[in-house]
């Protein structure tokens, strides 16, 4: 039986264009944020990670522009006097932000961006960036997460309640966001987020397809291939 056209083939088949996307992920520490937005952007050439600003000296193992741009204090004090920060912060006297202009440029070229941030940056960034796409991740129970975060080995006992409290406050914002996905195994909670960026992908918001009059070349050989054509 011959192959279908894959959904990518398709989407060739018509000429269109497409606004790329900013999706904002947030979540407790503990809900397999991380690995399921690195999974999201190994898998999908079109998404890249956003790339934070910050103070801080970079260190041994870190790359300028892959893992942070670092940038001198002066340098962030000109991001923030120009608005060119989507969110900031300060975080154990170094400073961290979200610089605009290459989300921005990304988006224009047709690229989907992916910020792991927190609920609070979140919300600044979606009072600035209207049409993009908020998923906060949940764990399936609490008791879950504090398995999950006892699991890790990175922290003490303390910190680990001090997280699970933050956690409380933080899963409370959820209703702020799109979408909430609750990670209560891995390999579903990705798929459903794969739903997600594929149903955000044909929003006419950001999709603009332009239906030809006469048969495209990959109907004519979907058309010549199929069961249905030859009885």
């Amino acid at each position: 039986m011959p192959e279908m056209l894959s959904a990518q083939s398709k989407d060739k088949a018509l000429k269109s264009t497409r606004k790329g996307m900013l999706i904002i992920v947030s979540g407790p520490s503990g809900t397999g944020k991380g690995t399921l937005c690195e999974r999201l952007v190994s898998s999908d050439d079109n998404i890249i990670f956003s790339v934070s600003a910050t103070t801080r000296q970079r260190r041994e193992c870190e790359k300028n522009g892959v893992h942070y741009h670092f940038i001198s204090e002066t340098q962030f004090d000109e991001l923030l006097k120009t608005n060119n920060l989507l969110e900031h912060a300060t975080v154990h006297d170094h400073r961290y932000g979200t610089p605009r202009r290459p989300i921005e440029d990304a988006l224009n070229k047709g690229l989907d961006v992916l910020l792991d941030v927190d609920s609070q940056g979140a919300m600044s960034v979606m009072k600035q960036m209207k049409d993009c796409v908020s998923i906060f991740i949940l764990p399936p129970s609490f008791a879950s997460l504090k398995l999950r975060l006892h699991t890790r080995n990175t922290d003490d006992e303390q910190e680990i309640e001090k997280r699970l409290n933050n956690a409380r406050t933080e899963i409370a914002k959820f209703v702020n966001y799109d979408y909430a996905l609750i990670n209560d195994e891995l390999e579903s909670a990705y798929e459903r987020l794969k739903c997600i960026i594929a149903a955000e992908r044909q929003k006419t918001v950001r999709y603009t397809p332009v239906i030809p009059e006469e048969l495209t070349e990959e109907e004519i050989l979907w058309q010549s291939t199929s069961p249905a054509s030859n009885p």
